[in-house]
Order: structure tokens, then sequence, then C-alpha cells
């Protein structure tokens, strides 16, 4: 039995996480608690505030007890926010105090991109201008080459979890770009776990999601190796790449 505990803010595409689950092997267990949100605003202050030390070990205990080997802030704007320096220190504070491995949704999308061989990606967000070039920079700060970053200019997350399978189809696409080796969509609010596979069919190259490297990143930590059909190359066997990449 492997447990990957996730901290998430408040609720919108939780139901992803179940959804993972029954895609991966039966003894991965991915239990889940919320944290406060705060004011839901894809803002500088909000977000700062969002990922506030104190909101986040609101959890950590829960966690433990249900016997976590690995902790994942499931909050991507609420940890690149704060710049590389800033979403290190989080990460390390998470890690004292449950006394865990610890990581964020933005240290997985850079630790999953780099799993792929992916230098270069383009950045498909739900966000405003402003959050969306902060996400960027923090990938830049990671070695990784951002050669587009799209803005969607949405301000919470409860509006980016009625977004349904169109309007993320249609967002991927937009945000794609031919110089990109995958594609980035950064929303832990957004769900995309049912169309991963068509989204990776429609751009041809990898499609990099919040809520899937986020349980990436928690078994990684955890040092579990795990495949399943449906979770998009990242998940996919490296037998199964295209062109034996």
């Amino acid at each position: 039995m492997t447990t990957v505990g996730l901290l998430y803010p408040g609720h919108s595409a939780e139901d992803d996480y179940p959804r993972i689950a029954v895609l991966l092997d039966s003894d991965i267990r991915l239990p889940l608690f919320h944290t406060d949100i705060g004011e839901d605003a894809h803002r500088e202050d909000a977000l700062i505030e969002m990922g506030a030390a104190d909101r986040l070990a609101a959890g950590v205990e829960e966690l433990r007890m249900a016997g976590s080997e690995s902790l994942v802030w499931a909050c991507t704007s609420g940890s690149f926010i704060r710049g590389w320096d800033g979403a290190q220190q989080q990460i390390r504070e998470l890690a004292q105090t449950a006394g865990l491995p610890a990581s964020s949704t933005s240290f997985a999308f850079v630790h999953a991109a780099q799993a792929l061989g992916a230098g270069r990606v383009a950045v498909a967000a739900t966000y405003p201008q402003d959050v969306t070039e902060s996400f960027a920079e923090f990938l830049g700060a990671a070695g990784i080459e951002v050669t587009a970053a799209r803005a969607s200019g949405i301000v919470t997350a409860a509006e980016v979890g009625t977004w349904e399978r169109d309007q993320v189809l249609e967002l991927a696409r937009a945000g794609d770009d031919p110089r990109a080796e995958a594609v980035l969509l950064p929303d832990t609010a957004l769900h995309t776990t049912a169309h991963l596979a068509e989204l990776e069919e429609a751009l041809g190259k990898p499609v990099l999601t919040a809520n899937q490297v986020t349980v990436w990143e928690g078994l990684r930590l955890a040092e579990r190796k795990a495949w399943a059909d449906g979770l998009g190359r990242l998940f996919a066997r490296p037998d199964d790449w295209p062109d034996g990449e």
C-alpha cells in the first residue's frame, strides 16, 4: 500500500483524484484534506495568503493519521506566486511540520517536464495574464523554456471548476505552440483527468495537467513507480512511448 496525502484548497476539481486512484493500482491511496481557501481570487495577495503556513498545517495531522508517506500541496498558483525561493521555503516548512517528504504542484510540473525530457513547453492557463506570467517565470527559474503562455483571465477557482470537456480542449489547443515539446495546464481547479488521452491525441504531444502531476509527484516522493492507461504520457510505460522515446 502506498499513500499520498494531498492538501487541496477549497472545492473545485477534487473529484479528479478519486478518478486517478481508480486508474492507478488498487493499493495506491490518495487521502485529501481541504485547506481553507480564504478569498477565491487569482490575485497575488490572495494567493500568497491561500498558501500561508498555518492554512497548510491545519490538515497535516489528519493526513499523517491516514498513513501518508508523502505530502503534496495540491495548488499551483498558491505556490509559484511566491517565486522559486518562496515556493521552496513553503514546502520546506510543510515537510518539517509533517515529518514527511513534501512538495507542491508547481514543483510537480517541473519534475514531470524533466522526466519527459521536455525542455520547451507551452502554458495554457486559466489564470489572468500576470499570474500566468508568474508561472512562466517559475518554470524559467527551473531551466524550462516557455515558448508560449496563454492566459484565459479567469479570476476564481469556482468558475474554473465548472469548465467542461470542450472548454478544456479549446484551452489546450489555443495554448499549444509548435516549438513546445509539451503543453502544461496549471490549475488544480480544472477538471482534466477524464480528458487526458483526448488532449494528447488532439495535440500530438504530452500534456501535463495540475491534478495529474500532483499525484505523480507524491508517488515520486514515496519512491513508488506506477503506470496507468488514460493518464497521459506521464503515466505510460516507457516501452509504450511513441518512437521509443
